[in-house]
């Protein structure tokens, strides 16, 4: 099973950034995490966190015909990328959305997502679990 996650926008910074919302592990710890969980469910996965909507297009269309399923973070790009939103209806990859915090619990501006609409579920609100979760739930479709 070949998956592609994906961090967008600020996600570099996190164990820095905030960590009252988005927790003290670094992405680093949290890629760590996912590689070991990755490896249970016998998920082939690669890595990719940019905080340019451009990259993040170019791997989502790169992803086509050769990944199963795509993981993904987008960050502030959640409530303004109609381009990543396209690129994930272009490929008919399924996509699980996942966010550290619950984004319905702040501001309201972060309420709205794009990716939602194309992405078979959205996980949020609980840390570096979303991630864990949002990999076995992928994993979990695609072998249903």
């Amino acid at each position: 099973m070949e998956i592609l996650l994906l961090h967008g926008a600020n996600l570099n910074m996190l164990g820095r950034r905030e960590p009252e919302i988005y927790g003290k592990l670094s992405l680093e710890a949290i890629n760590q995490v996912l590689t070991e969980d990755a490896k249970e469910l016998g998920i082939n996965l690669e890595i990719i966190q940019s905080n340019h909507e451009g990259v993040l297009i170019d791997a989502i269309h790169r992803a086509w015909q050769c990944k199963d399923g795509i993981v993904f973070n987008p960050g502030a790009f959640t409530h303004t990328s109609v381009a990543l939103r396209d690129a994930i209806a272009a490929v008919s990859i399924p996509t699980v959305e996942v966010h550290l915090s619950n984004v319905y619990q702040r501001e309201e501006f972060r309420h709205h997502s794009f990716i939602a609409p194309v992405a078979i579920g959205q996980i949020s609100g609980f840390g570096v679990h979303s991630y864990r979760l949002g990999l076995q739930a992928i994993a979990w479709h695609l072998k249903k």
